[in-house]
């Protein structure tokens, strides 16, 4: 409900986390017209995201995650050009290409395209000789493949900038700081956050968004909501040579992402990344298996100079599907929990959490 409705109430809300799910929640509700505080110890940071969109060639077709999915690429169609006219333009690179690894899964993928197509969202199916007309080449030994026109891939940290930098234009304010205790105000009618320096918040409403860290931060107040961390790791590497790209946006090969970055190093750049491994700590071998594609690197990958690393943690519910958006109580909200999907899903969970907040009037 926009701000100019006569109806519209405004609310104070504190977002806790600052990851792409955090920022985009305390923008949206910053940009509709609430009073949004935002607190994380690092503000606007999502490690390890690539920004990649799986949307419309998602294996499935019904149901909570699909329909997610399928709302959040309609808004970050909208977002984006927002964002943009505020001076915040983030890299978008249209297009996503599923290569099939067995002649089991190109059979999965025949019937997804004509699943698809019946619901009016056509895929593309590629034959191994169209696949093999791509620069640089692709990992070898595939069955074909599927391009979905309307997925793709954006910039991440682009993204937290610009959720950061327009909603402070609108007038959000951020805090870094680590809130450790949630509490009912005295009255009993507001939230408050303690923050581990010792500085307090209070406000009608709070959100979660906090990754593995909502759990026990929801746990005091009666809520067992368990997660677990799993690791992602990226790598961005320069090729030797200018690749003359042609591929038809990022390519998924094996839960292994690739995403060329045509825009940076002299046009020589490309992401590598993958979820690889539960816990906290990086495994050099799984490393490894990412930068040779589980054996199937083609020679120019095998070649190229990394560049940077980074890594970062998926918040994995255990024992609930992702993600965790549940209203808890009068005023709180847990919008966590969204594994490898938080960038994709961003947009329809903040608008998700502002019809909490107005159904709720």
């Amino acid at each position: 409900m926009a701000p100019q409705d006569p109806n519209f109430q405004s609310q104070s809300v504190l977002v806790v986390g600052a990851g792409m799910v955090g920022l985009s929640i305390a923008w949206w509700l910053q940009l509709q017209g609430h009073r949004v505080e935002l607190i994380d110890p690092q503000p606007a940071a999502s490690p390890a995201a690539l920004g990649v969109l799986m949307a419309q060639v998602f294996h499935r077709s019904s149901g909570r995650g699909w329909r997610l999915r399928q709302r959040s690429l309609e808004l970050w169609n909208q977002w984006l050009p927002l964002l943009a006219d505020q001076g915040h333009p983030i890299h978008w690179r249209p297009g996503l290409l599923l290569l099939a690894a067995s002649p089991e899964e190109r059979s999965r993928q025949e019937r997804l395209a004509k699943e698809r197509q019946g619901q009016g969202l056509p895929l593309t199916l590629w034959n191994q000789d169209q696949l093999a007309q791509l620069q640089p080449q692709l990992p070898p030994g595939g069955s074909g493949a599927i391009h979905s026109a309307a997925d793709g891939q954006l910039d991440p940290a682009q993204a937290l900038r610009a959720f950061r930098l327009d909603g402070e234009r609108l007038g959000m304010a951020t805090h870094q700081d680590r809130v450790v205790i949630l509490r009912r105000s005295g009255a009993g009618q507001r939230w408050q956050a303690e923050g581990q320096s010792g500085r307090s918040w209070q406000a009608d409403w709070c959100v979660v968004s906090a990754a593995v860290a909502s759990s026990a931060l929801l746990e005091p107040l009666g809520y067992q909501l368990p997660m677990e961390p799993v690791l992602g790791q990226a790598l961005e590497l320069e090729l030797q040579e200018e690749p003359g790209w042609n591929w038809p946006g990022a390519v998924l090969w094996q839960g292994i992402n690739l995403v060329p970055r045509p825009d940076l190093g002299g046009g020589r750049r490309l992401w590598l990344g993958a979820t690889l491994e539960p816990g906290e700590l990086a495994a050099t071998e799984a490393l490894s298996q990412l930068r040779q594609l589980n054996g199937n690197a083609p020679p120019w990958l095998e070649k190229a100079q990394v560049v940077r690393q980074w890594q970062g943690h998926r918040p994995h519910p255990i024992g609930q599907p992702a993600p965790l958006l549940q209203k808890l109580d009068d005023g709180l909200v847990l919008a966590s929990g969204h594994y490898r999907n938080g960038v994709l899903l961003a947009p329809a969970t903040a608008e998700w959490v502002a019809g909490q907040i107005t159904c709720s009037r």
